[in-house]
């Protein structure tokens, strides 16, 4: 099941979409306003989210295919992290930005993944929103990615991200990776946040991206899943592990699209990235 933030008349509605239909979750049931209330309801009563789902579907109004494609950001995480130069490609553009490549080359081939803070809701916006490339930096990039949705340390779904990255701060200095990673609109989320039942096997999705800049496409690239070094499994066992999680978060597993050197994002480009059974999280971009 796929689930969505839509407009209602008087707040955000959670809506579900099975099939062709989409179905108005928070009209069956006032307390289900969002994806974390499905989360806690389910954890209470320790059954998977579309479990708790199925048992509103009788009495939850169908809504329209527009709402969905107007569709806000799914969820408000308290906090999103991510893992890096967890694809080959990623190690080699991380190498090529940096004065210090073996390092790089040391956490893809090392036991521990390198693992992230990335963003709080507030620097985080949905599908639609533009996503931010700092001032201050010379080369920016997107990075689209698989995500983790994860409640109380368990994953309970996935969706899209985008990890907007200054390379050129994050390239002369390793330690400016804050600088370089965290900052208003830094991410991106959505459109929809997929239950971790209904992905068969997140290690074999088909993922892709595509740039344009005043109608001309400047990159259409596309890759698997299954090109990722690390599982899903490995990434949120080390983002868990001696860590006091937040209740609602979501974890970066990556990028395989990197590109080239020559490129960087600019103010007015679209940004538009797809992976297979979540949908397309489309964003424009703007300077902060």
């Amino acid at each position: 099941m796929r689930y969505f933030r839509i407009c209602g008349e008087d707040r955000d509605h959670l809506a579900v979409q099975e099939g062709d239909l989409a179905y108005d979750l928070t009209t069956a049931n006032e307390s289900i306003g969002s994806f974390r209330d499905l989360a806690a309801a389910a954890s209470i009563t320790g059954d998977p989210i579309d479990a708790v789902t199925d048992r509103l579907l009788d009495r939850a109004p169908t809504v329209g295919r527009a709402a969905l494609e107007d569709a806000r950001r799914p969820l408000d995480p308290d906090e999103v992290w991510a893992a890096g130069v967890t694809y080959e490609i990623s190690e080699q553009a991380r190498e090529a930005e940096s004065g210090m490549p073996e390092m790089y080359l040391n956490v893809y081939e090392g036991d521990r993944p390198e693992i992230f803070f990335k963003a709080t809701a507030e620097r985080t916006v949905g599908p639609g929103a533009a996503i931010g490339v700092r001032e201050d930096s010379e080369w920016d990039v997107p990075e689209p990615e698989l995500a983790m949705v994860l409640y109380r340390g368990e994953v309970v779904g996935f969706t899209i991200g985008n990890d907007v990255s200054s390379r050129s701060i994050e390239g002369e200095n390793a330690l400016y990776l804050p600088q370089a990673k965290v900052y208003d609109r830094c991410c991106a989320v959505g459109p929809a946040v997929v239950s971790a039942a209904t992905v068969d096997d997140p290690h074999d999705l088909e993922m892709s991206m595509t740039i344009t800049r005043d109608d001309e496409t400047l990159y259409d690239e596309s890759t698997s899943t299954g090109e990722m070094v690390r599982t899903c499994e490995e990434l949120a066992s080390y983002y868990t592990c001696h860590n006091a999680v937040p209740e609602l978060a979501v974890l970066l597993t990556g990028t395989s699209l990197v590109p080239s050197e020559e490129f960087t994002l600019r103010e007015g480009d679209l940004v538009a990235i797809d992976i297979d059974g979540i949908g397309r999280l489309k964003n424009p971009v703007v300077t902060v």
